[in-house]
């Protein structure tokens, strides 16, 4: 059984969730890929306002491709999020509660979680064009010169995410090896 989520997703809610929760987000969520991130850290080093507000947020590593006609978007299947690394931290600080990707998280990026009561959602790479169906709307709200790597505020209705990292710092990559291990002995 999912657990349906609807944003803003507090720090409570967030820490409720554990690894391996399947989950249904319903609502606003946020897209931003590397050069997204490194702008807004950069705003958030200078004492600037973030064009988008991150407190309770969910921020979706992707770059979707362009909408065909009748379409929100195009394919959006998840980017690979070592590559926010260096920057999310910055943004789990400011209030971000939620990252959607795929691939490891390094401890830098834990460490943030467990402090500020976030959780990294993985979605499945290669699954883009049916991900896309669970987005109602899309509109690029900074950084248009990006083009794909634009920061675009969507709205989702049942957008499918496992837990891989919770708040405690739980990791299903780490805990669903050993247990498939476990299981062959």
């Amino acid at each position: 059984m999912s657990i349906a989520i609807k944003t803003p997703l507090s720090q409570e809610d967030a820490r409720k969730l554990k690894a391996g929760d399947s989950c249904l987000i319903s609502g606003v969520i946020y897209t931003a890929r590397d050069a997204a991130h490194k702008r807004l850290c950069e705003l958030v080093a200078d004492g600037k306002e973030l064009p988008l507000d991150v407190k309770d947020a969910i921020i979706y590593f992707v770059g979707p491709t362009p909408a065909k006609e009748g379409q929100a978007i195009g394919s959006a299947g998840p980017t690979t999020s070592y590559r926010m690394d260096a920057y999310s931290p910055t943004l789990i600080a400011e209030g971000l509660t939620g990252m959607i990707g795929k691939g490891k998280r390094g401890p830098e990026v834990i460490d943030a979680m467990k402090k500020h009561g976030a959780v990294y959602f993985g979605a499945i790479g290669g699954c883009g064009a049916l991900l896309s169906k669970c987005i109602k709307k899309a509109e690029v709200i900074a950084y248009e010169d990006l083009g794909a790597e634009a920061i675009r505020r969507l709205e989702v209705e049942d957008f499918p995410v496992v837990v891989i990292i919770d708040s405690e710092g739980n990791n299903l990559y780490e805990t669903g090896k050993k247990a498939y291990l476990d299981s062959l002995k």
